[in-house]
């Protein structure tokens, strides 16, 4: 159930281009800084931080392209 929430969420958040471009900004800012200021050095923080700006530049990039259609009719 939480899992459903959670996509329809994220579903809802990319629809709204501006939002989901700020909202992909300020995941991919600090987590960028972690990744490349060298000032944490546990393993578990630079992963985290690579997942958490991925995530933050693959919701900007939807946000600045639109959403993908399902399909596309050639006729």
């Amino acid at each position: 159930m939480v899992l459903r929430r959670a996509r329809g969420m994220l579903l809802r958040l990319v629809r709204r281009r501006a939002i989901a471009m700020t909202v992909g900004l300020l995941l991919v800012l600090p987590s960028a800084w972690v990744e490349l200021s060298g000032r944490f050095a546990a393993w578990w923080v630079n992963g985290l931080s690579l997942i958490v700006c991925a995530t933050g530049l693959s919701i900007f990039w939807t946000g600045l392209t639109g959403p993908s259609p399902d399909w596309v009719d050639d006729e």
